[in-house]
């Protein structure tokens, strides 16, 4: 059963006509309409294409932001925020790197990396210097305490799985529809340039 909590003037323009307020019920094009001063709740069978709890968007928006809240408590003895992390992750996949590299396996532009890189610098995880080979270029790598702190960082991963209370395999199955998901989106954004 879903519920949409819409304003009643909306519901009397939408074909509803008038509805009685205070509370009580009326019956109006099948639907059940409940009512008080300010807002209606109808009953919506769940192919309502604007049902909140029918969006992907909104699902993967808190999903995001619920399972960024495990991490920082987790990250926060580490001294890296999640972004940071990212970046750390990256780099302990490979280094050097340049810093279009990065933004590019992280998805992030310029504007939004160079802080990051930045602060990252400063608490010396990490060192910019310019390529021999183009100057234009800024490469990114790690210095021993960024590769010391990948030690500490290993504990991470199973405190998050263990938070979630989720199995591997689904969180292995997410991780590759979420991946199909990014995938489409791309190719959606690519399709429409």
């Amino acid at each position: 059963m879903y519920y949409l909590i819409v304003p009643t003037k909306l519901l009397e323009r939408k074909g509803f006509g008038a509805i009685r307020r205070g509370g009580e019920e009326a019956e109006q094009e099948g639907e059940s309409v409940t009512t008080d001063q300010r807002t209606t709740r109808t009953e919506s069978s769940g192919d309502d294409p604007l049902s909140l709890e029918r969006q992907v968007c909104f699902a993967l928006v808190v999903a995001s932001r619920s399972v960024l809240s495990i991490y920082r408590p987790l990250l926060e003895p580490l001294g890296l925020t999640h972004p940071q992390y990212l970046v750390m992750l990256a780099l302990w996949g490979e280094t050097p790197l340049s810093v279009g590299k990065i933004g590019s396996l992280l998805q992030l532009d310029s504007p939004t990396l160079s802080p990051l890189l930045k602060r990252l610098e400063s608490a010396g995880l990490i060192t910019r210097t310019r390529s021999d080979d183009d100057e234009r270029q800024v490469l990114i790598d790690l210095t021993p305490a960024g590769h010391e702190l990948r030690a500490r960082a290993l504990a991470i991963p199973p405190a998050v799985v263990a938070k979630l209370g989720m199995e591997i395999p689904e969180l292995e199955a997410l991780h590759a529809a979420l991946t199909r998901v990014i995938a489409a989106a791309r190719g959606s954004e690519a399709g429409e340039t």
